[in-house]
């Protein structure tokens, strides 16, 4: 069976290269549709707009927005020791946020598409000495062309969810050829290192999750006394990183907590910024009086609704806001988003029920009694209402969050200890 995936692996390798025209097509496609930057576009198919560093290159790939975050404290320790990184991401805002913590040694791409031709060029040029994959990204064609030039490849803060395990086993004798391919995967639970050896990893070792490690998220901003004058003395509910669908959940939740609390100023920061004035429209359509971030706005005295459509600034909505409503929870589909940012900056969270991928870490804030699940509008406006009415309850609501951070860190220490040997361990330092 092992024969069999990789004929089946190579022959994949082989169609992606024969259809080297379909590359360009995507992110043609993706670019129009705004998924793209369209003075970068060309880094996705695997043409470099930066300079190789001099010396071993490591490679951390992070898909977007959440697995860039919870790899930069493995790439802060890498930089921090001297060692040059490379960091790919996919989406826009994570190249964002990346770019704003460029430093020497630090350098920045998009990610090569999962064909041969861009990620045979992006390999040529680039050279990495080691490649370590964040969470779960999986590239067959990636994973292959690795291995064919001797490079390591470390899946790091690895998950594998139930859902995505059955879509692997569908294809067995392909699944075992890319993940013994894999040199070591670190996962988060053992039942993420099951999943992972149960499809052919052979090197798994569980090492919890790099995010407990994260620092303080910055709540540096420059307007942050005008802010805090805009909000005033009001109640503040953060509606975080919320998705289409979501917004009118919490609209709803807000006009019925206005009822009883009428002083309240709700700000609802999207995942993606450039819904803010799609959400304007709404709140204001549900006769809300809003103003926006993103166009240079400040909340003033009359404002009920402040739409935070800029990159970067959570954090200090997280210290801002009584309760924080954390999105990604109140429609199927999206699996939730991290808590551990609110929960170091001593916010008290309530969530939907929707969290299928971040299912231990949720668990262990509800346990500890540092997160309150609702299931609709009303009862999203009653735990709202209880926070912002209650600060001994908001209190220790954070407190036990702040235990559940503080007790599950040194992840990132394990990970830099693991992957160190691996660094110059391939073959030539990679392909030429």
């Amino acid at each position: 069976m092992a024969d069999l995936g990789d004929a089946l692996l190579s022959t994949w390798i082989a169609l992606t290269r024969l259809a080297g025209p379909v590359g360009t097509v995507i992110v043609g496609a993706r670019r129009r549709r705004g998924k793209e930057d369209p003075a970068r576009s060309a880094e996705r198919l695997g043409h470099p707009s930066a300079t190789r560093p001099e010396g071993p290159l490591v490679w951390v790939h992070a898909v977007s927005v959440g697995e860039a975050m919870a790899a930069m404290p493995v790439i802060d320790r890498l930089t921090a020791e001297g060692r040059s990184v490379l960091v790919t991401t996919v989406t826009t805002t994570s190249a964002a946020l990346v770019g704003h913590r460029l430093r020497p040694g630090l350098v920045h791409q998009f990610a090569p598409l999962d064909l041969a031709g861009p990620v045979d060029r992006f390999l040529a040029h680039w050279r990495p000495d080691l490649a370590v994959f964040v969470e779960s990204e999986i590239w067959p064609v990636t994973i292959g062309r690795l291995a064919d030039h001797g490079i390591p490849l470390v899946v790091a803060n690895a998950r594998l969810s139930p859902r995505s395990f059955r879509g692997w086993q569908r294809a067995a004798p392909a699944a075992r050829a890319v993940f013994r391919r894999m040199s070591l995967v670190l996962a988060q639970t053992d039942d993420d290192g099951a999943r992972f050896s149960r499809l052919g990893a052979s090197q798994v070792a569980t090492f919890g999750n790099i995010k407990f490690d994260a620092g303080l998220p910055d709540v540096g901003i420059a307007d942050l006394d005008a802010l805090k004058n805009g909000i005033g003395e009001r109640p503040t509910v953060l509606a975080a990183s919320t998705h289409p669908g979501e917004d009118e959940v919490v609209l709803t939740a807000f006009l019925k907590l206005r009822e009883k609390r009428p002083e309240t100023l709700l700000v609802i920061v999207p995942r993606h910024p450039v819904r803010g004035g799609d959400i304007a429209l709404l709140s204001e359509a549900a006769g809300l009086a809003t103003r926006r971030r993103g166009i240079g706005e400040l909340p003033d005295g009359a404002t009920e609704v402040y739409v935070a459509d800029t990159l970067g600034e959570l954090g200090a909505f997280f210290q801002l806001a009584d309760a924080v409503l954390m999105g990604g929870t109140f429609v199927d589909g999206i699996g939730g988003h991290n808590l551990i940012e609110p929960a170091r900056l001593g916010a008290a969270v309530i969530s939907g029920p929707h969290f299928s991928n971040w299912l231990d870490i949720y668990h262990a804030f509800i346990d500890a009694g540092g997160l309150r699940i609702v299931r609709s509008p009303d009862e999203l406006a009653d735990a709202a209402l209880g926070l912002i009415g209650d600060p001994a309850l908001r209190k220790a609501q954070a407190a036990a969050g702040e235990r559940v951070v503080s007790g599950s860190a040194g992840a990132v220490a394990r990970t830099i200890e693991a992957i160190t040997p691996l660094i110059g361990r391939s073959s030539g330092g990679g392909p030429c």
